[in-house]
């Protein structure tokens, strides 16, 4: 399979301008050419993914859980209750080190649920480490 037939098409789910900052930074600096959109709450998200403002093919989306309008568990909740949207796998990428968020968003079937790092350092390592995995795991 070639590099542009495996590449992701990534929906960042953030309204911190920062950390959407950090996430494009921690991409050029580690080399991801997977390409990336950007949707600041949950409604904003499920309006992108539902219009094919994201092509359907080989999705992920990163989520944050704190943000305004649709949260990211009520986000992952309309998600997993559409049957075309359902299967896209999410990977949670918050600060929230809530319990109860944790065990939700596990009960919703996300992929993994990690901590935004403190340096931009390991931003990048973090990021670079999600690009190995989803380049390794065969996604539809």
């Amino acid at each position: 399979m070639t590099a542009a037939a495996r590449a992701i098409n990534i929906l960042l789910v953030d309204d911190d301008e920062v950390d959407v900052l950090n996430v494009r930074r921690a991409f050029a600096r580690g080399r991801i050419t997977n390409a990336l959109w950007v949707a600041g709450d949950g409604i904003e998200a499920l309006r992108m993914l539902r219009g094919g403002e994201v092509p359907a093919a080989r999705r992920l989306i990163l989520l944050d859980i704190n943000m305004p309008r649709m949260n990211g568990i009520e986000f992952l909740r309309a998600l997993r209750q559409d049957p075309a949207l359902q299967a896209i796998p999410v990977v949670v990428l918050t600060t929230s080190n809530d319990d109860r968020d944790r065990i939700e968003a596990y009960r919703l079937n996300v992929a993994g649920y990690l901590l935004k790092p403190v340096t931009f350092v390991a931003f990048i390592e973090l990021m670079w480490a999600l690009d190995r995995y989803w380049t390794l795991v065969e996604m539809p």
